[in-house]
């Protein structure tokens, strides 16, 4: 199991919301506004981004990524980036049950 990360520009977030509901399988996600600090041209610039976290079987990884590459994409600096992770261990807070994600 993997986590997904994406930073996007904001006002693309329906158009990847929409390419994400597609895919079969997909679990839920939490959507987020974040304040990034951009370093360009030697001043920080504060920038507001959209935020998607998504946990995801390895199998749709490429899907989920493929899907969020396409529909944030602008062509313009500040497109975003995506980032996956390694999920360890999930914990469900109701109930206390444990997957290892292996």
């Amino acid at each position: 199991m993997k986590e997904i990360k994406a930073i996007i520009k904001p006002f693309r977030l329906e158009q990847v919301l929409h390419a994400l509901r597609q895919i079969k399988g997909l679990p839920a996600m939490t959507v987020s506004t974040a304040n990034g600090l951009s370093a360009e041209h030697g001043a920080f610039d504060q920038v507001v981004k959209t935020k998607l976290e998504i946990m995801v079987p390895d199998e749709l990884v490429n899907q989920v990524v493929g899907a969020i590459q396409r529909e944030a994409h602008t062509g313009n600096p500040g497109d975003g980036r995506v980032f996956v992770i390694p999920i360890e261990k999930t914990v469900k807070i109701r109930t206390g049950e444990e997957d290892t994600c292996q």
